[in-house]
C-alpha cells in the first residue's frame, strides 16, 4: 500500500465471522472504507448491508479484484477457498487478512505465502488470540523475565457445545480446526518453536465423532525448543460455557490468566458463595481481541510493517496439528 493512501476494503464471504469483523471495522475505524462485500447468498445481505451503509453487494469476487479502489480484501469465505482468493489478491496487489486457516495442506499454504512474498504485499492471518489484552499482558511478563527461565505452560481451552457433525466431517479434526489456536498461542507466549508432539485422545460426549476419526477430548503434550514444556488441553463441550485458562510457569514463579467473568458481582453467606459464570462463546470472550487485530492489521498496512501474525505462523500450526494427527494415530511421540 502506498504511505499515506486510504484503506478502501473488499470483503469477501459475510457468513457469521464476515458480520462480526464487518460490524467491528465500521463501527471502530471510521477511516477505513467498507467498498464492496461479497458472499454467494446476496439476497440475505442487501438489508443488513444497507443499513451499514455499504452499497455495493456481488456474488461475484472479481468484482472486488479487478476494482482498483480496493487496496485491502478480507477473506471470510470456506477454507477451501482461501487459497485462490490469497492469490487473486496478491497478484493485484492488494494487502490481504485472512481468517484462519489459509488451508489444510501445507504445500497448498506455501503456494499462497509465496505469492504473497513475490507480490510484496501483507497477509494477517485470523488468530485473534494473540490480540487480547491478557494475552498481550502475559507475553510481556514473560518476555520481561518476570517468572525466570521458563518451565512449564498449560493451555485449557474448552468450547461450550459441540459443533454440528457436518462441521466435524470437513474441518480437519479438532486439532487443525480448534487446537490450531492454542498452537499459535503456545507459539507467541514461549516465543520458542514445538520440537515434539504427543497426544492422548478420546470421544467421551459424542461416539457418532468416533466415524470421522476425530475427538473431542484431547491432551496435547509438547517439548519447546527452549526447553520448556507444554500441555493443551481441549475439550468440545462444557455445558457451562466457554473455558479459557493459562498458567506460564517458571524458576521465580508463575502467571496465570484466568476466564473473565460476565460481572464481577459475587453472593457469599454462611453457607454459599457465587460468582457469576464466565462469558458463553468466542465472540463474547475476544471480542476487543478481534477489534485489536484489525488495528493491528491496519497499522502494518498503512506503515508498510509486518503483522504481528502472518501466513508462516499458520504454517507452522496447521504443521504442529497435522504432528498432532499421526502422534494420536499411532499412539507415540512425534517430532517436527
Amino acid at each position: 500500500m502506498i504511505e499515506g493512501e486510504k484503506i478502501v476494503l473488499g470483503i469477501i464471504g459475510c457468513g457469521r465471522i464476515g458480520r462480526l469483523h464487518t460490524n467491528n471495522i465500521i463501527y471502530n475505524f471510521p477511516e477505513v472504507t467498507i467498498k464492496t462485500i461479497q458472499d454467494i447468498e446476496v439476497g440475505s445481505l442487501m438489508n443488513w448491508a444497507k443499513d451499514l451503509g455499504i452499497k455495493n453487494i456481488t456474488a461475484n469476487s472479481n468484482d472486488i479484484f479487478s476494482d482498483n479502489d480496493i487496496n485491502c480484501v478480507l477473506i471470510c469465505s470456506p477454507t477451501p477457498t482461501h487459497i485462490d482468493y490469497i492469490i487473486a489478491a496478491a497478484n493485484t496487489k492488494k494487502d490481504i487478512f485472512c481468517e484462519k486457516p489459509i488451508d489444510l495442506d501445507p504445500k497448498k499454504t506455501n503456494v499462497a505465502i509465496d505469492s504473497v512474498k513475490r507480490n510484496g504485499v501483507t497477509l494477517q492471518v485470523g488468530f485473534m488470540k494473540r490480540f487480547d489484552k491478557t494475552y498481550s499482558l502475559m507475553k510481556k511478563m514473560v518476555s520481561e523475565g518476570k517468572i525466570g527461565k521458563q518451565y512449564i505452560i498449560k493451555i485449557t481451552s474448552r468450547d461450550p457445545y459441540l459443533p454440528p457433525l457436518n462441521y466435524i466431517k470437513t474441518s480437519g479434526g479438532i486439532f487443525l480446526d480448534m487446537t490450531c489456536h492454542d498452537f499459535d498461542l503456545l507459539r507467541f507466549l514461549t516465543g520458542s518453536e514445538v520440537e515434539e508432539v504427543f497426544v492422548m485422545g478420546d470421544v467421551f460426549i459424542d461416539p457418532s465423532i468416533r466415524q470421522y476419526n476425530d475427538f473431542d477430548m484431547v491432551i496435547v503434550n509438547v517439548r519447546m525448543a527452549n526447553g520448556s514444556l507444554g500441555v493443551i488441553e481441549n475439550c468440545r463441550k462444557t455445558n457451562f460455557g466457554y473455558d479459557q485458562r493459562i498458567e506460564m510457569f517458571g524458576s521465580y514463579g508463575s502467571v496465570y490468566a484466568d476466564n473473565p467473568l460476565v460481572t464481577t458481582i459475587s453472593l457469599k453467606s454462611d453457607n454459599i458463595i457465587e460468582i457469576d459464570n464466565q462469558t458463553y462463546w468466542f465472540m463474547e470472550r475476544y471480542k476487543d481481541a478481534y477489534i485489536e487485530q484489525f488495528r493491528s492489521f491496519f497499522n502494518s498496512v498503512k506503515n508498510n510493517k509486518p503483522p504481528l501474525v502472518n501466513g508462516v505462523d499458520c504454517l507452522k500450526a496447521i504443521l504442529i496439528g497435522i504432528a498432532a494427527k499421526k502422534s494420536a494415530k499411532e499412539s507415540k511421540p512425534v517430532i517436527l
